[in-house]
């Protein structure tokens, strides 16, 4: 079952195809918005909820290829299905290389569509509930104490209370006041999830690789 809060965006020039398609996502249920042409697409206003893009591969002016990059470009994450009656090895795997959930070619199965749509949906889902999650441990880290702040990020750093209590020059008792306060407030019900959000949070640097 698709989501009935997803929304599917459809760019084809061809009327019969784009109706087809429109017919295929209202009998499961799933929203589609259909458009003609690339400015037609970047004219309007991106859904709110889930979404992903069924794209023809070859369209007048700008391909399909072609505002595949833009998107990236302009880090615009929609999952995006091609579609094509004149596909070739060389342009699908140029698709799929920049991310491409699948590279359809027409006549397809209606499955095989339906299928590749589920999948981009549910990624978009993914990454939409991960930047709201992202937003949520900004505004809780933005209400630290600056203190509060530095420990943490000493803590996710491996540092112990000790440590952290000589390398800033105050109390170890101090130390895990604050570090208390800051888990209280970040919602972290252990040191290692305190770690683990700071790291979502880029906070701390990556490791260097070991050779």
């Amino acid at each position: 079952m698709l989501d009935p809060n997803s929304t599917v965006l459809v760019i084809d020039d061809d009327p019969e195809v784009r109706a087809s398609v429109g017919r295929l996502l209202r009998s499961v249920g799933v929203t589609a918005q259909l458009f003609g042409s690339i400015a037609d697409f970047l004219r309007s206003d991106p859904p709110d909820g889930p979404t992903c893009l069924v794209l023809d591969v070859r369209l007048p002016g700008q391909s399909g290829l072609d505002l595949q990059r833009e998107l990236a470009e302009a880090n615009r994450e929609i999952p995006i299905i091609f579609v094509t009656g004149h596909g070739d090895i060389p342009m699908s795997v140029q698709a799929m290389k920049r991310g491409a959930i699948e590279f359809l070619t027409k006549p397809y199965r209606d499955q095989d569509l339906l299928d590749a749509i589920q999948l981009g949906l549910s990624r978009d889902r993914a990454r939409r509930e991960n930047e709201k999650d992202l937003v949520d441990l900004r505004a809780r880290f933005g209400s630290l104490s600056p203190r509060e702040r530095e420990i943490m990020i000493e803590v996710a750093r491996g540092r112990l209370s000790k440590q952290i209590a000589y390398d800033i020059g105050i109390a170890e008792a101090t130390v895990k006041v604050h570090r208390s306060r800051a888990m209280q407030k970040m919602k972290a019900g252990s040191l290692p999830e305190l770690g683990r959000m700071a790291e979502k949070l880029k906070l701390v640097p990556d490791k260097p690789q070991r050779s």
